[in-house]
């Protein structure tokens, strides 16, 4: 029998230094993030009667709660927007940081057994979640739309909004948004590998986050003085610039812009160190 010989070699080693971003690894198993995104996709919606309509149901329904309790009961302003596009539009951006963040959260943990059958880098997996929940976020915008649209052409409200010309650098702040919702997930999937406590914390940490966002509140409701400490909260400036781009109102300043992108870019590489150096001994100690 002849002897066939293979041009293709894998070669696994160690990481080194403190930092380790290995971003080519990552892009020759894009195969593998795409199947995983599939199968983010397929866990969501297994034995459901709605699949995908979920993820517009579930905004709408908790608009509509806080259009009536916070509306309605707690009289809390809405800079003179229509209730229900100011909470769709906070929405938008909180949703897809709070789906992500959660899918991420316990990659160590939930993929344990996968872990330590095959080598892959595994960064993968929580970037295969970044992914799939872009989908979700397309779905809410597009409902969010669609009220814009009849609002603004079909309804008698009076109420006067419109897109913002800074609405061409939405992109840009979705990938901050992503980012920081990697950095996030990342530290607590590194957290909850070493103390399963975190499994509980997380879901709490996310519902306490929510309400120190301008999301059901707008950041002019904030007094000025304590403006610069509330924006120390990343989320609370791209929740804020969101809206100002899709409803023309909220306080979008470069200073508050920056401080929101450092403290995102301080999480994004301090989450990839601490996760990278779990990861390394995490599948030894199951």
């Amino acid at each position: 029998m002849p002897h066939v010989t293979s041009d293709y070699e894998l070669v696994i080693r160690p990481t080194r230094g403190w930092f380790h971003l290995d971003l080519a690894a990552v892009w020759r198993y894009r195969d593998l993030m795409f199947m995983l995104v599939h199968r983010e996709f397929v866990i969501k919606y297994k034995q459901t009667i709605l699949g995908p309509a979920w993820f517009i149901l579930q905004p709408l329904m908790m608009t509509f709660v806080f259009s009536v309790i916070f509306g309605r009961v707690a009289n809390i302003p809405t800079d003179g927007l229509p209730p229900m596009l100011f909470y769709l539009a906070g929405l938008l951006g909180w949703n897809y940081f709070a789906q992500t963040f959660q899918s991420t959260s316990d990659t160590l943990v939930a993929n344990s057994n996968l872990f330590g059958k095959v080598y892959f880098p595994r960064l993968v997996v929580p970037l295969a979640a970044v992914i799939s929940n872009f989908f979700a976020f397309g779905l809410q915008l597009a409902t969010l739309l669609c009220f814009w649209v009849w609002l603004k052409f079909f309804s008698a409200s009076g109420a006067s909004f419109g897109f913002s010309p800074a609405i061409v650098w939405l992109p840009l702040l979705l990938i901050q948004i992503a980012a920081l919702s990697l950095g996030v997930g990342l530290w607590l999937s590194a957290l909850t590998a070493k103390y399963r406590d975190f499994v509980f914390v997380s879901p709490l940490i996310i519902q306490l986050w929510m309400y120190a966002t301008p999301v059901i509140y707008p950041l002019s409701k904030i007094p000025p003085r304590w403006q610069w400490l509330a924006v120390m909260n990343p989320m609370a400036m791209t929740v804020e610039t969101i809206r100002y781009m899709f409803l023309g109102r909220g306080i979008v300043i470069l200073n508050y812009l920056t401080i929101s992108a450092a403290v995102t870019l301080c999480l994004l590489v301090s989450g990839i160190f601490i996760f990278n150096k779990v990861e390394k001994t995490f599948v030894d100690t199951v």
